[in-house]
């Protein structure tokens, strides 16, 4: 099978295409036949080292395809099921080998490279809205990279929810899509400085929660934006890592809350995984969530997708089509 290698860490030209044998499954798992993969920034973590795993590594943690085949004590699924997971390394592939506990079902109403746009994102914004910050009607939010993938799913959520939206975005067309996909105001941070117009726009109080996923660029001023009490969400770092800071810096601005969530943490037993996995499908089937497949992509092209995400230039999901 051909499959997307990183032997050491480094750039987009780390990512190789090599041959490799297909998968056999162990007792608990089930072989994939990959239809489509999801690109995903904690790919490009594990890519640079930012995240460590033993290399050689196939890249990629999310998929939908075909189930193949099944080790011997797998009775969750069977040969033809149609699934999609994350969070398991080794998605950039023809075939990947799954553990079973770790596959959800996509119903009819779902394409494959709906679920495997929808899956890690769509649960990363599950859980931000409803678990990490339980944002009610009356809440005020501020998203940055409100037109990425996560943030465009957020945007809706948040919405569906009767939240308030601050977004930010860098264009003109970023802030189209963030206000079809229901931001109430758009601030372009590369015209405004976001952290006054947010204090403008909430006249001086700051909003409820911050939902970060920039980090380094973003994180000091949107602490500064959020009110007392405030919650700052910091779920991933696309500008770099954060500096380290004294934690009285929380006190001094309003004894604010800070978290840095996995959705490893929010999906731990298959219990939660599925219920999850299934409120995300069930919104998207239903027409209440609108994905955006900003673009798909060859396998071999993997790098291609990488640079492409990695310059922010992109709006809405990557994938990869083996």
């Amino acid at each position: 099978m051909k499959a997307i290698q990183v032997k050491q860490p480094g750039g987009p030209e780390v990512l190789e295409l090599v041959d490799l044998p297909v998968p056999e499954p162990k007792a608990d798992e089930a072989v994939v036949k990959i239809a489509a993969a999801g690109v995903n920034f904690i790919d490009i973590y594990y890519r640079e080292g930012r995240y460590k795993a033993p290399l050689p590594l196939i890249a990629g943690q999310e998929a939908a395809g075909l189930v193949a085949a099944v080790g011997s004590d797998v009775e969750s699924v069977k040969p033809g099921d149609r699934v999609a997971y994350t969070g398991i390394l080794g998605s950039y592939a023809e075939y990947a080998s799954v553990p079973a506990a770790r596959l959800v079902a996509v119903p009819s109403g779902v394409n494959d490279q709906e679920a495997a746009a929808a899956l890690l994102q769509g649960m990363t914004a599950h859980y931000l809205v409803h678990d990490t910050f339980r944002l009610q009607k009356g809440h005020t939010a501020l998203v940055h990279a409100a037109a990425g993938g996560v943030g465009l799913l957020l945007v809706q959520m948040a919405r569906r929810i009767g939240a308030r939206v601050i977004a930010t975005v860098s264009t003109e067309e970023k802030a189209r899509l963030a206000r079809e996909a229901g931001a109430d105001e758009v601030i372009l941070y590369t015209r405004t400085d976001f952290q006054d117009e947010t204090r403008r726009l909430t006249g001086g109080t700051g909003v409820d929660v911050v939902y970060d996923s920039v980090g380094k660029e973003t994180f000091e001023k949107g602490l500064s934006s959020l009110t007392v009490r405030g919650m700052m969400v910091l779920f991933g770092g696309s500008s770099g890592a954060v500096p380290p800071s004294d934690p009285i810096l929380l006190t001094q601005k309003g004894s604010l809350y800070l978290t840095r969530p996995s959705l490893a943490h929010y999906t731990v037993t298959p219990e939660e995984l599925t219920s999850r996995a299934e409120a995300v499908f069930t919104m998207l089937g239903a027409g209440e969530l609108k994905l955006r497949i900003a673009h798909t992509y060859k396998l071999a092209d993997a790098r291609q997708a990488h640079r492409d995400l990695e310059g922010r230039k992109t709006t809405g999901k990557l994938l990869l089509l083996p």
